[in-house]
């Protein structure tokens, strides 16, 4: 058990990358010094969570290919804040609908390559924060959900345009991913029956939670579809250790944000924080898994409460609905590790009839 921890918690000291980490950092707090500048914060979170994913979903290579690929994820980004915030407030039914609906094409995504299933993975995150956001501000009170679309877009846009400079400063060469540890030659995975199960399996799980969340309007209770989705094995090829430092992340995750929460009472500062926690997990990326999934679900945790009062209570139980999240997400995890197994078992009885067929091939 101990060597276990260690392997969990070791420490890849090389992988240190902090001009990446200062990089995305700079350009969200560029876009906090300008949406604040313009009064207009209630949009800063779409811009900064449109340069993070984009930046995150960036596969590098030939320019022009890797700006198609930058363009769809901005795109696809835009229609999904649009939805999150327009539907955020309504009837819980469409959240839990859309929330159903994105998880499963996120699933499937991984079919499309690895980057592409990481963009997916990520603007599912978005939908869940943007349905929270929306959900969170007070009766009649709009939450502009096309506005918010356009902030996602000048975000995306940001990290486009920095990507370009680079390109041009450094003579127009291609130029590898600005996440190296995700390898870009992986192949798309062919959509088996149980790969498809298991995304039907996370969408379920993550439907419940929202379910849950939204239906009872538990407002304490936003952090637990988050958690389950985190903490989840995104796919049925994780090994199983990334899959334990995704469920210590997302625990980390929620403390570190229920701790900055209650003692922190400035919004901007918040803001703020959320933007060192962000150049930070994208910094650490290669040290420790867990370290960046912890600091990467602080500030999307802290990113979906900025519209909430807080309070003890109010955190402690937020931090009950995050280890609620994480529950289902190792139900999820012990369901997909029998769909191998459930696979290779239905596979024996063939097996066992090959031999006795081969006489008759003679």
């Amino acid at each position: 058990m101990r060597a276990y921890a260690a392997k969990v918690f070791a420490l890849n000291t090389k992988g240190v990358l902090v001009p990446r980490g200062v990089a995305v950092a700079g350009l969200v707090l560029i876009a906090l010094v300008v949406t604040a500048s313009l009064h207009q914060e209630r949009y800063f979170l779409s811009v900064a969570f449109g340069v993070l994913f984009v930046a995150l979903s960036d596969p590098g290579g030939v320019y022009l290919s890797r700006l198609r690929r930058l363009a769809v994820v901005g795109l696809v980004g835009a229609l999904v804040t649009a939805l999150g915030f327009g539907i955020g407030g309504d009837a819980w039914g469409w959240a839990v609908l859309a929330a159903f609906v994105v998880t499963v094409v996120a699933g499937l995504a991984i079919s499309f390559g690895l980057f592409a299933f990481v963009a997916a993975v990520l603007l599912n995150v978005w939908l869940l924060i943007t349905l929270s956001a929306a959900a969170g501000l007070p009766a009649r009170v709009s939450a502009h959900p096309w506005q918010q679309a356009l902030a996602w877009l000048i975000g995306s846009a940001i990290w486009i345009a920095f990507t370009f400079l680079l390109w041009l400063v450094q003579g127009r060469s291609s130029r590898p991913s600005p996440l190296p540890e995700i390898p870009a030659d992986a192949p798309p995975v062919k959509l088996s029956r149980p790969v498809v199960l298991f995304g039907i399996i996370r969408a379920l799980a993550v439907t419940a939670a929202v379910a849950i969340a939204f239906g009872w309007h538990l407002s304490s209770a936003d952090w637990m579809p988050i958690a389950t989705l985190i903490a989840m094995k995104p796919s049925l090829q994780q090994s199983t250790l990334r899959g334990v430092q995704r469920l210590v992340g997302a625990t980390l995750g929620g403390a570190i944000a229920a701790v900055f929460l209650v003692t922190v009472t400035s919004h901007h500062a918040l803001e703020e924080i959320i933007i060192l926690l962000i150049g930070a997990g994208v910094s650490i990326y290669a040290v420790n898994y867990a370290f960046y999934a912890a600091a990467i679900a602080g500030a999307v945790l802290i990113a979906m409460d900025l519209p909430h009062p807080s309070n003890l209570d109010a955190e402690g139980r937020r931090i009950f609905f995050t280890f609620a999240g994480v529950a289902i997400a190792i139900v999820v995890d012990v369901l997909a590790s029998l769909l191998p197994k459930r696979k290779s078992s239905a596979a024996a009885p063939h097996a066992d009839k090959a031999p006795a067929a081969a006489p008759h091939a003679d």
